[in-house]
């Protein structure tokens, strides 16, 4: 019984050490130390990151269109490249207006 019980805790343990390994959100820091961010950082990348997701969307949706109306082909590498920079706009905005700006990201 001790033995199933020790090896439940090393698994547990083992990927609570693995789980904080791995880390998609970016290192927030506040603008201003006088005035706190409106939400906490947790909060704020998954805010960012659904707004940023929303603008991905639509940017391809508006290239589609103007491609259509131009009456040209769709180049998937432009359409690429400008939808994934309206995203990054787009996070980058929120997070500021969150009251944080990223100091790392990978």
């Amino acid at each position: 019984m001790l033995g199933k019980f020790a090896r439940a805790l090393v698994l547990g343990g083992s990927v609570a050490v693995l789980a904080s390994c791995v880390d998609n959100m970016p290192v927030l820091t506040p603008v201003n130390t006088l005035d706190p961010p409106l939400n906490l950082p947790g909060v704020a990348h998954s805010i960012c990151t659904a707004d940023g997701n929303f603008m991905y969307e639509e940017a391809r949706r508006q290239y589609e269109l103007r491609a259509h109306m131009a009456n040209r082909p769709i180049d998937a590498a432009n359409e690429e490249a400008q939808t994934r920079a309206a995203a990054r706009r787009q996070y980058v905005a929120c997070l500021s207006s969150q009251g944080y700006r990223i100091v790392y990201d990978r």
